[in-house]
């Protein structure tokens, strides 16, 4: 014997979800320049300053990349 399913779902506006995502992901896409920037910034701030600076931080120069990234990349 055959069934048939009656509860199929449509979306009725395709175009509005279409546009909806595309706006979405430039959002995204702005969010992430503008993280990467910031970090950049800290990262030419720290190699700005000197070894004892650094030092006194707790950090040393080869370092300075993963202390800036450190909640991305658990190294």
């Amino acid at each position: 014997m055959a069934t048939y399913s009656t509860d199929i779902k449509f979306d009725r506006h395709p175009v509005r979800a279409r546009i909806a995502s595309f706006f979405a992901s430039i959002g995204q896409a702005i969010i992430i320049a503008s993280e990467s920037r910031s970090r950049m910034d800290q990262i030419k701030a720290l190699e700005a300053r000197s070894d004892d600076e650094l030092a006194e931080m707790g950090l040393k120069r080869e370092n300075i990349v993963q202390h800036v990234f450190r909640d991305l990349c658990y190294i």
